[in-house]
């Protein structure tokens, strides 16, 4: 037809529809969105999926020498509650290593989105405190 493009649409309008479809009419609904592999969930939420927690070794060193506070540590939990790429983010350095030690061994729920277990990045808190 003159004036129409090239893969155009019997019948179609010159210059097309405004709000129109690019290519004519789709033939199937677009795929829906992937879930994601891997989600970022705050302390409190993951601290409801704790199923399994060891609570750390008090170091003797740092008890002698009176050392208390919280070590932070980021954890990736998988997609089956078991805790990977554990690394320390802020804490005493005497404590430390047991904080770690300790959540190595720490189970969580699966978390699922969209019905699809998947991995979950958090922060954990390891108190450490002299009675």
């Amino acid at each position: 037809m003159i004036g129409g493009v090239p893969g155009g649409v019997p019948g179609g309008q010159m210059g097309g529809v405004i709000g129109g479809v690019l290519g004519g009419i789709p033939t199937a609904a677009p795929p829906p969105p992937e879930t994601p592999k891997r989600i970022r969930v705050s302390t409190g939420v993951q601290e409801a999926k704790l199923i399994r927690k060891i609570a750390p070794t008090y170091p003797p060193i740092a008890k002698q020498a009176r050392i208390q506070g919280v070590v932070q540590l980021e954890a990736i939990i998988s997609r089956d509650g078991a805790i990977h790429n554990l690394r320390v983010i802020d804490g005493h350095p005497l404590l430390a290593q047991s904080a770690v030690e300790a959540v190595q061994q720490w189970r969580y729920e699966p978390t699922l989105l969209n019905n699809e277990p998947v991995e979950v990045v958090t922060l954990v808190n390891v108190v450490f405190k002299l009675n």
